[in-house]
């Protein structure tokens, strides 16, 4: 049973987004697969980034073309997490980043949100013709671990990033948006 929609953010997703971004920052958090929004300076400079970076044409200097999509619960409309989806791969992406990044807002975590979000975001990566998707985590997040490993990832290695240990993770598209 499908609990969330990815959706593209528009204008009328202002407080939504803003309330998320609050979330994160009174809990000192990350905000993974967000598209900068803890760097943006206002939510319509954040939405123009996020609208320039989804075509190869207008995607922002240093970065790949990406999706950014909303994790809206279907049944009351509320904003549960982020996910972005980049549509290649650089050479930090390859060790580091990844595919696809996303997060949940701490009010929502552990009620599997974040499996949903990724099995509903691999189905995208099919239709941009991405066959194998790379997702990482931080070594010690695991539950992203044990997300990217029920939508059927496949450690390939660890890698040493400083102070911390990014896992990456390898999952076949086609086999896993055929569920």
């Amino acid at each position: 049973m499908q609990r969330i929609k990815l959706i593209l953010p528009t204008a009328m997703h202002k407080e939504q987004v803003a309330e998320y971004k609050r979330e994160f920052e009174l809990h000192g958090e990350s905000m993974d697969g967000t598209s900068g929004l803890s760097t943006a300076e206002n939510f319509e400079e954040w939405l123009k980034a996020v609208e320039d970076n989804l075509h190869e044409d207008t995607v922002r200097e240093g970065l790949v073309p990406a999706s950014t999509y909303l994790a809206i619960r279907i049944d009351d409309g509320k904003l549960v997490g982020m996910i972005q989806i980049r549509h290649e791969l650089n050479d930090y992406l390859m060790q580091f980043g990844g595919h696809i990044g996303y997060s949940v807002r701490k009010s929502e975590r552990r009620k599997g949100f974040a499996k949903e979000m990724l099995k509903l975001a691999l189905m995208k990566c099919k239709d941009l013709k991405i066959e194998r998707a790379l997702v990482t985590c931080d070594k010690e997040n695991i539950g992203s671990a044990k997300t990217i490993l029920g939508n059927g990832g496949v450690l390939e290695n660890e890698v040493d990033e400083g102070e911390r240990i990014t896992q990456r993770y390898w999952i076949k598209v086609s086999v896993n948006s055929e569920d």
